[in-house]
């Protein structure tokens, strides 16, 4: 009998320690989240799921065209792509974007320009980025919330990056 109590012991001990580092990596490392809405297609589709890797920006700075994961003003949180870093000057003309004056290819939005009909995807603005913010924006420029309508995210608000959908599985991939 006194062995039976010990071996649960040492079970609930395993699920007790089991369960507090999956807290902890959940919390401070990964995440998972589900994207809901259209703004990242054909990038990212409706209900897709990924992990988000909470770390990415502890131990490095955010990069251009990085898919990031922000708490929104809405009280939820938002899946963009990274277009303009802290202290830049970004402009879009003629469906091409510019930063500080250079002009930059976007390979992943060359499947809507391809079925375009009418009009340009982006249309044009031009907008500088403040110190401690990112620009960003879906990939779906004309169905995307994005910092066209709710201004700059500031760093403080950025949960990580994200760059793999692990379901559907037989979508599972790595992204750009």
């Amino acid at each position: 009998m006194a062995e039976k109590k010990s071996e649960l012991w040492e079970w609930a001990k395993i699920l007790v320690i089991a369960a507090v580092l999956a807290a902890i990596i959940r919390y401070f490392f990964f995440t998972p989240i589900i994207v809901d809405g259209e703004s990242m297609m054909p990038t990212l589709e409706n209900r897709d799921r990924m992990i988000v890797n909470k770390i990415s920006y502890v131990i490095g700075d955010p990069k251009r065209f990085d898919i990031i994961v922000f708490h929104a003003p809405e009280e939820k949180d938002y899946i963009k792509r990274v277009i303009g870093l802290p202290g830049e000057h970004i402009e879009y003309k003629n469906d091409i974007l510019y930063v500080n004056g250079k002009a930059y290819d976007e390979p992943y939005l060359d499947e809507y320009k391809k079925g375009l009909v009418g009009g340009t995807l982006t249309e044009p603005f031009s907008v500088d980025v403040p110190d401690g913010y990112l620009f960003v924006m879906g990939d779906n420029r004309r169905y995307s919330k994005d910092s066209r309508h709710i201004g700059p995210v500031p760093m403080n608000d950025v949960l990580g990056k994200t760059s793999l959908i692990y379901w559907p599985l037989n979508e599972m991939q790595f992204i750009k």
